[in-house]
């Protein structure tokens, strides 16, 4: 009989995970503790933008015409666990305020409350990103609260979605790891994951410890291999080098590889920032803190780019006050390809400069709503060309499609000073310096 399979939480990963998994056949039911959430899921609607989801998520919800009827959503704790064979749960893991740890209180209340209905034999999965040891905790808890006993299990399985190809990255992983502690539990997530891995996706087993850590290492190593590259172009300013020239030069090295190795204002959003600073935490309280110390340096440079925009964007308009300056921002959200504005370096380049006086107007294809209210105070503009009009400055702080294709020439017409600061070195120099831009890009040369 085909498995059925439940979800926990149907935020970003949640909702993507329900509607991948409704795509690769199953039956599935969702669930959430946001009334306002399973109402807009149910009519087939996504509470945030990502490609591809919404299509996706219409192909299978019941009650859309011409779905396959395959995904529902409920807020019945009961009925979840009635219906499910496997429950993934996909919870979020915020940093705690005012610390570095994760704040595990909404992956404890969704195990407890689902554990508390298990009374048949099912397999829990923990795809959240959580400190190494909450899978062992959990797993005892559940022994603990579920009427089966020990014939619930639990495994985890994390998750390595990338905001704007989160659809890609479920249905088609480059890896999937999961962290077993029996036969059963593999043969399981085996029959789970038998597409993807019929299509090649490497399937990696590993103890609990191991894959809650493969999560965190990852993260580490991108966000390292970013702040590397923005250290050199700290260097680069100094001594008058190209960044980008030599981050393409020590691209072709294929052991170190032309990814995540354009320099700029650095890293942001849910993931990256929290997750090294868990890491780090967690790594202290297991008494293997010196191991990751250089993390602390890598949030360091990461943080300290923001505040050089600022300053690069004072420099730029003579190095005085901000005051009365018009400065246009090209981005909202952390990255392209999404709506997501959390710890967005942009909005804080856009903020503090507002704070010092300037006149801010941002513009960002998809992340607006967010950003209003996140930063009510800074202006908003409905396009690239109204947020540019008049301004002394353009920064460009999201690396867009949109904004690579504007063309510098008829911007040039609307704005008040032809300049222009790349914080994403994304914009062709040549192509703004012939529209008679002056383009400037943090690690590279003035001309």
């Amino acid at each position: 009989m085909a498995l059925k399979i439940t979800v926990i939480g149907t935020g970003y990963l949640g909702a993507t995970h329900a509607a991948a998994m409704a795509e690769l056949g199953f039956e599935v039911l969702g669930l959430d503790v946001v009334p306002e959430k399973i109402e807009m899921l149910t009519r087939g609607e996504v509470p945030m933008y990502e490609p591809g989801l919404e299509e996706l998520l219409r192909k299978h919800v019941a009650g859309i015409e011409g779905s396959t009827g395959r995904l529902r959503f409920t807020m019945d704790w009961a009925e979840v666990a009635e219906f499910g064979d496997v429950h993934f749960v996909c919870v979020n893991t915020p940093q705690k305020h005012g610390e570095y740890a994760c704040d595990m209180s909404y992956v404890d209340a969704a195990v407890e409350s689902l554990a508390e209905h298990l009374a048949k034999p099912a397999l829990v999965v923990g795809k959240s990103t959580v400190p190494v040891g909450s899978a062992e905790r959990l797993a005892a808890r559940i022994l603990e609260l579920a009427p089966a006993g020990g014939e619930v299990e639990l495994a985890w399985n994390p998750e390595f979605l990338r905001e704007g190809f989160a659809v890609q990255d479920t249905l088609h992983p480059d890896r999937i790891v999961v962290g077993v502690r029996s036969d059963l539990a593999e043969k399981t997530l085996r029959e789970v994951y038998a597409t993807p891995v019929g299509q090649g996706s490497p399937f990696v087993v590993t103890d609990f410890p191991t894959a809650e850590l493969v999560k965190t290492a990852a993260n580490s190593f991108l966000a390292t291999k970013i702040s590397f590259i923005n250290a050199m172009a700290e260097v680069c300013e100094a001594a008058g080098g190209d960044v980008a020239k030599l981050a393409e030069a020590i691209g072709y090295d294929e052991r170190i590889g032309s990814k995540f190795l354009r320099a700029g204002i650095g890293f942001g959003g849910g993931c990256l920032p929290k997750d090294i600073r868990a890491f780090m935490a967690r790594a202290g309280e297991l008494g293997a803190d010196q191991a990751l110390t250089f993390l602390r340096e890598i949030d360091s440079i990461n943080m300290r780019r923001r505040g050089q925009m600022v300053e690069m964007t004072r420099e730029a308009l003579g190095g005085g006050s901000f005051l009365g300056k018009r400065v246009a921002v090209l981005g909202a959200t952390f990255k392209p390809d999404s709506d997501d504005v959390r710890d967005s370096p942009a909005l804080n380049v856009a903020g503090q400069i507002h704070l010092q006086g300037g006149q801010v107007t941002v513009y960002d294809p998809k992340g607006m709503d967010n950003a209003r209210r996140l930063f009510p105070t800074l202006g908003y503009a409905e396009s690239a060309e109204a947020a540019v009009r008049g301004a002394d400055v353009v920064l460009h702080l999201t690396e867009w499609r949109e904004f690579r294709e504007l063309d510098p020439a008829a911007l040039g017409d609307l704005a008040g000073t032809r300049l222009i600061l790349d914080g994403r070195n994304a914009l062709d120099p040549v192509l703004w310096r012939k529209a008679g831009w002056t383009y400037r890009a943090m690690g590279r040369p003035a001309a």
